[in-house]
C-alpha cells in the first residue's frame, strides 16, 4: 500500500485519535497503534523506537 507524510499538531493527532475512539475498536486499532507509535518515536528525546503497539504486524 502506498503511504503518504502527513505534518500535524500534537492537538491534531488527539483529535484524530479521539474521533478514532468512537469507532469500532476491531476496525481501528491498527492506525491507532500506527499513530502513537509514529508520535512517540518523533517525540522521543533519544530517538529510540517507542515499543510496537500490538496491532502491529511488524
Amino acid at each position: 500500500m502506498k503511504e503518504i507524510k502527513l505534518t500535524i499538531t500534537i492537538e491534531e493527532a488527539n483529535m484524530i485519535l479521539e474521533a478514532l475512539g468512537g469507532m469500532p475498536f476491531k476496525t481501528v486499532f491498527g492506525l491507532i497503534g500506527k499513530i502513537q507509535n509514529q508520535a512517540a518515536t518523533q517525540l522521543n528525546d533519544n530517538n529510540r523506537p517507542a515499543m510496537p503497539f500490538e496491532g502491529d504486524k511488524a
